[in-house]
């Protein structure tokens, strides 16, 4: 993989994106990445510690917008995610971690879109948040986003190789 690395490190966007001391290149790849990590999980947190009892007079369908804000967040997660491979795919690619923590981030795909299904009940189905199903389903729902959190966090500091040279 080694050739594929140097290749991709050797690009100009990769160059740019490392090197470059513009404030649009690294630091607003970045920038933008935690942004979108506050819009996806911070929106579906919300809609968690709803169905988990937390502002019991706030009703659940009044937090649907927020999925369109997390999904939002997704996609711009996805798109500076691929940015910040591409500046240092060595550093990524040969991290056990980063599987790890696409793994988490997949997961959380998967949940927040068994628990949209969960809230889009009917009128004769029983409210959401009263189902332990869908308190369950929340529950693993928080714990997924605070893990691939976590994981994206180590992922700086856990690195074996930074570029295929180094």
């Amino acid at each position: 993989m080694d050739p594929l690395f140097a290749w991709v490190e050797a690009s100009w966007p990769s160059r740019w994106l490392r090197e470059s001391l513009s404030i649009f290149a690294f630091p607003m790849v970045l920038t933008l990445h935690t942004l979108g990590l506050a819009l996806l999980a911070g929106s579906s947190s919300a809609l968690c510690l709803r169905l988990l009892g937390v502002a019991r007079q706030v009703p659940v369908g009044a937090l649907a917008p927020l999925l369109s804000l997390a999904w939002c967040g997704f996609w711009l997660n996805a798109v500076t995610g691929l940015a910040l491979v591409w500046a240092y795919p060595t550093k990524a690619l040969t991290n056990l971690l980063f599987y790890g923590k696409l793994a988490l981030v997949a997961l959380g795909v998967v949940l927040l879109l068994r628990l949209r299904r969960h809230c889009a009940g009917g009128p004769a189905s029983p409210a959401p948040e009263r189902t332990r199903a869908t308190r369950r389903l929340a529950a693993l729902l928080l714990g997924t986003w605070v893990a691939a959190i976590f994981a994206g966090r180590f992922l700086a500091y856990t690195y074996q190789r930074l570029l295929v040279g180094h």
